[in-house]
């Protein structure tokens, strides 16, 4: 083959592939419907970037159109660049009602060259509490970064770009209530909590760096869809069981514990279960279960 036709030929290739690719991402117009802010949240080319906005006027905010009963949902998100102390970018599942279930990232902003503080919660039956924080090993404002939650019947499972930082197991049979009832949605904000958001609140939102702007894109969802009362999935099916929905069993394999371990050691900077101070009582079940 001449160059010229190799060239012509990998450009093809090239251009069938990334069109592939377009015609396979997720279209926020499509997926999520802004819900708050005023017109401070956007949705650009074409439906594949999203974008939330917050100065002194308002935040703004969306929610996934579809609810979901399990599932592996991933996005990324560029977050708020410079000095965002007193900001917070939520990104979470969340059911509705006073029992709700909810599995949350929140971003807790900075002052400029100061590290963003991931913050990890579960809720089950309204009851949360169960606190992790982190440090990043990257700065997430200088590129989208991937942000998974993996939520079956056995666990869930926080991860950044592929790297675990946190599992919550089911053990209800100890005790301890798991989600896994309620349908959920997808929900995402960007609002000033300077009240607490950063260094427990004695920094405040400088409003002169506004708008503050976080940046979605290439939502990806492997999950039951919940409408009218059922699910999308039957789990007793052979083709629900095959490699397409591996994640309803998925558990860490020996390496990702090992990253698990990895993440804990290196850049936890808060966990609820060593926090004796404020479980004076004693600490929560299942901080006492292997």
């Amino acid at each position: 083959m001449g160059s010229s036709s190799f060239s012509f030929t990998l450009l093809m290739l090239v251009v069938i592939v990334g069109s592939f690719m377009a015609a396979s991402a997720s279209n926020f117009n499509q997926d999520f419907d802004i819900t708050w802010g005023d017109g401070h949240g956007k949705i650009a080319n074409n439906g594949e970037v999203l974008t939330l906005s917050l100065d002194k006027a308002s935040g703004s905010g969306f929610q996934s159109r579809n609810e979901y009963l399990f599932g592996k949902i991933d996005m990324q998100l560029k977050l708020v660049s410079g000095n965002s102390a007193g900001t917070v970018t939520a990104y979470y599942l969340s059911s509705k009602g006073s029992t709700w279930d909810e599995i949350d990232f929140e971003f807790l902003g900075n002052l400029s060259g100061d590290p963003y503080i991931l913050h990890t919660n579960v809720f089950s039956q309204g009851k949360g509490n169960r606190e992790q924080q982190f440090y990043l090993w990257f700065d997430p404002t200088a590129d989208f970064h991937t942000y998974s939650i993996l939520w079956n019947p056995q666990r869930i499972i926080f991860s950044v770009d592929g790297t675990p930082i946190r599992e919550f197991k089911n053990m209800e049979s100890k005790g301890v209530p798991f989600p896994k009832n309620q349908p959920m949605r997808i929900y995402s904000s960007l609002w000033n909590a300077d009240d607490w958001a950063t260094r427990g609140g004695l920094v405040k939102t400088d409003w002169s760096q506004a708008p503050f702007t976080a940046f979605y894109t290439n939502f990806k969802a492997d999950a039951c869809v919940w409408s009218n009362g059922a699910s999308s999935c039957k789990s007793n099916s052979p083709s629900f069981a095959s490699t397409n929905n591996a994640w309803f069993s998925q558990e860490l394999d020996s390496t990702s514990q090992q990253r698990l371990q990895w993440v804990q050691k290196n850049y936890m900077i808060y966990n609820y279960c060593t926090d004796s101070k404020r479980f004076p009582q004693g600490l929560p079940l299942e901080c006492n279960i292997n």
